[in-house]
């Protein structure tokens, strides 16, 4: 099993290196691509056969300390009479699971990075598994109008996931190339829409951009930056709301804030990061100031509580990121899991991680 679950990372960390009827997709300047992959703005580090090496070092020597909880994590059970329940007139937001996030966006159901499989991996009898179940089966939710999906690694891009929601969904947004993997699960063609970097498209609640993280992209040994990656704005009448899919600290967090911003609530990637992966995973330090660039007013860190993807402890994301917010004065929320909320009365800072007293 140890010599799978190794497979599994080294599948992630080789990738390091190498239509519905809808309003029109505002065209604009696209994300580099050459020789038949996408890059990112700024030049990263490579991979070497050193560093590989390394790393399988580091997975079969270095002891793993508190990696999975060993409490039972607070999930608040929902249903689709909850949901129902829920007003029409506004943004409602709930966390599913690491980055996974339901809104009921002023009556219509969004869905982005829906992952509800027990792994997150290519196997499902080995690879990071989930500390606790979703709030809500998959089965058991509306009709979903809106699927959002930031880039095609397995803990954002679930096949059974997909399978399930393609019959019940009436459209997936998605990053350029990600298509190919959703037609061939069985999603019809017509109820895609791609996205490149700074397009835009209009919607009844306002709008939804995909803006540049920095990242990869891959799901197998071969496929390596072939499809896009990013992190998604959404804007309604009174609100604007940004999910930061993966990415590592980098300028152009201020370029959207600039362009977007300010952001009403900002659900920043705060998870999974380490020191030899440091340029596409920010540290919970650099989320802050990535919250901060984009002009956010509340933080809700993501991508963390579900799944152990990194050396670091379970908790480590969220004992950094809360000493780091209370520094730089940033307000920060941390729902948990299951927990409904309006975009004007998101929840103040709850340690429901530490151990009861």
């Amino acid at each position: 099993m140890a010599v799978i679950s190794a497979l599994v990372l080294t599948v992630y960390l080789v990738n390091l290196n190498i239509k519905a009827k809808v309003p029109p997709i505002k065209e604009v300047a696209s994300a580099p691509y050459k020789d038949a992959k996408f890059h990112n703005t700024a030049p990263r580090h490579p991979v070497s056969f050193t560093d590989m090496a390394a790393l399988w070092i580091r997975f079969f020597t270095e002891k793993k300390v508190d990696t999975t909880p060993d409490i039972q994590i607070p999930v608040h059970a929902v249903s689709r009479t909850d949901l129902e329940a829920l007003s029409d007139d506004t943004l409602h937001i709930i966390k599913l699971g690491h980055s996974s996030i339901l809104l009921k966006n002023h009556g219509e159901y969004w869905l982005i990075d829906p992952v509800f499989s027990d792994r997150a991996s290519p196997f499902q009898f080995v690879g990071p598994k989930r500390f606790h179940q979703p709030p809500i089966r998959l089965e058991d939710l509306p009709t979903i109008d809106k699927v959002l999906i930031s880039h095609n690694h397995y803990d954002h891009l679930d096949k059974a996931s997909v399978k399930v929601l393609l019959d019940k969904s009436k459209q997936f947004l998605v990053p350029k190339g990600v298509d190919g993997d959703l037609i061939a699960w069985g999603v019809e063609a017509n109820k895609i829409v791609t996205f490149d970097w700074w397009q835009e498209l209009s919607t009844e609640q306002g709008l939804v951009a995909f803006t540049p993280t920095q990242h990869f992209s891959g799901r197998g040994m071969g496929d390596g930056n072939r499809t896009l990656w990013g992190a998604w704005v959404i804007t309604t009448p009174e609100y604007r709301l940004f999910f930061s899919g993966d990415s590592g600290y980098f300028p152009g967090f201020k370029e959207t804030g600039e362009k977007y911003g300010p952001f009403d609530l900002t659900m920043v990637e705060t998870g999974a990061y380490d020191k030899d992966w440091s340029d596409i995973h920010m540290t919970p330090e650099e989320s802050v100031q990535a919250h901060i660039d984009l002009q956010g007013k509340v933080m809700m860190p993501i991508h963390n509580g579900t799944f152990d993807l990194a050396f670091h402890t379970w908790y480590d994301p969220f004992d950094r990121v809360v000493t780091e917010s209370k520094r730089r004065a940033v307000t920060l929320s941390t729902p948990e899991f299951g927990r409904i909320f309006s975009i004007n009365d998101v929840p103040a800072l709850s340690t429901w991680w530490k151990p009861s007293p």
